[in-house]
This record gives structure tokens, sequence and C-alpha cells, in this order.
């Protein structure tokens, strides 16, 4: 995949899984990490559970390693990266975030409007 959308990619993961680990996880700890893809250096720093940042490392892996040039979903890939226990783990963080991020992203548009 192109790096632009390999940035894209690994920045949302790392949005999705802050709401889901602050609203059911305890103990975080900050962690900083240094992804190098192709010919980019990113560095991103979270800020979550153990348990959490073990997920979301594994999943910067899996997506270092996606062989598409145009990436899929990953729900819709024929080429399955990631083992399925942890895959459903990723879907439920996904799911969960998705609902609290739109929520926000709502919140802030009609706080916009009625200033």
């Amino acid at each position: 995949m192109k790096e632009e959308k390999f940035i894209s990619e690994i920045t949302t993961l790392e949005k999705f899984f802050t709401p889901y680990c602050n609203s059911y996880h305890k103990s975080q700890i900050t962690k900083q990490y240094h992804i190098i893809y192709k010919n980019s250096s990113v560095f991103i720093e979270s800020t979550l559970c153990l348990e959490c940042h073990e997920l979301l490392g594994y999943s910067f892996e899996r997506l270092k390693e996606c062989p598409h040039e145009e990436k899929p979903r990953c729900r819709k890939c024929k080429h399955n990266c990631y083992e399925k226990s942890k895959f459903n783990r990723l879907a439920k963080i996904m799911s969960y975030s998705s609902i609290i991020l739109g929520f926000k992203k709502m919140k802030n548009s009609l706080s916009k409007l009625l200033h």
C-alpha cells in the first residue's frame, strides 16, 4: 500500500484504541511507537493498558505486512493477516469506538453551529 495510506491506517487505529481502553481498562501507560514503512518514519504516542498496547503493536505489524497495493478493509479481505482471536478483539474495539467517536464528532459539529 502507499505510504500515505499506511500512515492514515495506523493513526486511525490508534484513535480507535484510546476510547475503548479508557472505558474498559485501568493501569494505562504511555508508550511511543516508531514505525518505519517503506521510506516513511512515523512516531505515535499512545496511552493504553498493556493488553491494548500489545494488540495495537500487533495491528501495526499486520498492516506493515499487508500484501495488497490497494488495501481492502480487513473484514472483506480474502487473505486474513490476523489471528482469529486478535481479529475478533480488534473488531470489538473498532465497533465500540466508532460509536463513541461518531458522537464526539456530532457534538463538536453542533457546538460549532451554536456558537
